[in-house]
């Protein structure tokens, strides 16, 4: 007498039953389960290959290469304005001090010029000096100069300059500001560097968001810092003194709108959606 059992495949589906002590099924199960071996690989359940996806955004969509590319543009931008941070930070010729030209003789006269961290005075030659110009200067004349290093982040003593004594508070106060918008451009970079590596747009809104502090944070820096010259100035009206802010402010200004307009980018590019087609939508065409 026969025996039956039933076979139940991989996938839990019940399988038509075979005779005990034949060898007529198990070619019949052997198909079964190669038709459906191939069926599972046509159709990608397969194992082989599964984990190789393409990685995708916080959106679900995969970073094409136009995104990649207008990132890259906005990265070049901000670091541009890291750049010139960097370069107006370290350098002294925020603001040039020039008294009288007549003021000390006739051959010789001094000039000053300093920035965040150091202050350097300069002997130039009066027949160096523009004949029209009234004050000494301008400091990128060849003389004698002495630099010396500010002593407010040591003994936290004040500078003397023309019997003019300066501000510690207010020149600490920008100095701080410059090095936290510095620590916030660093940490911004890393953040697009993640970005670029990982494929995820998610890290381009906290990107956005320190370019844009850090732009706001060199502005402020540059407003302390004048606060701090005039304070420098009224301290004592006996040398009158002409002042004017040299090159490293330049620097510093164009650095800061640069960041911000870095920021801007980056914030709209971690947008779900295009602004310019939610703004200017585009007209259907054919429509009668």
């Amino acid at each position: 007498m026969w025996s039956t059992f039933l076979v139940t495949d991989e996938e839990g589906r019940m399988a038509s039953p075979a005779a005990t002590g034949t060898v007529g099924g198990a070619p019949a199960g052997g198909a079964a389960q190669g038709g459906g071996g191939l069926a599972g690989l046509m159709s990608g359940r397969s194992t082989f290959g599964g984990n190789k996806r393409r990685r995708t955004t916080s959106t679900g969509q995969a970073m094409s290469e136009a995104q990649e590319g207008k990132i890259k543009l906005a990265f070049f931008v901000a670091i541009v304005g890291v750049v010139l941070t960097v370069l107006g930070v370290g350098t002294e010729f925020w603001v040039e001090l020039a008294p009288m030209k007549t003021f000390y003789n006739n051959q010789t006269c001094l000039t000053a010029h300093y920035g965040l961290w150091k202050g350097c005075t300069k002997t130039l030659w009066v027949a160096d000096i523009d004949p029209e110009r009234e004050s000494c200067g301008p400091a990128e004349l060849p003389g004698e100069s002495n630099c010396t290093f500010f002593k407010f982040f040591t003994t936290g003593g004040n500078a003397v300059m023309f019997q003019k004594t300066t501000r510690k508070n207010l020149n600490v106060a920008s100095a701080m500001l410059a090095l936290f918008s510095l620590f916030l451009m660093v940490m911004g970079a890393i953040c697009i560097t993640m970005s670029l590596s990982k494929e995820v747009l998610f890290f381009l809104k906290p990107a956005s968001v320190c370019f844009i502090l850090s732009g706001v944070l060199v502005l402020l820096s540059l407003l302390v810092f004048h606060q701090s010259v005039l304070a420098f100035l009224a301290s004592d009206h006996t040398v009158p003194l002409h002042y004017e802010f040299s090159w490293s402010v330049s620097c510093l200004g164009c650095a800061g709108a640069i960041l911000i307009v870095g920021g801007i980018l980056f914030l709209l590019l971690a947008l779900p959606y295009s602004p310019w087609e939610r703004c200017l939508p585009r007209r259907e065409s054919g429509s009668s």
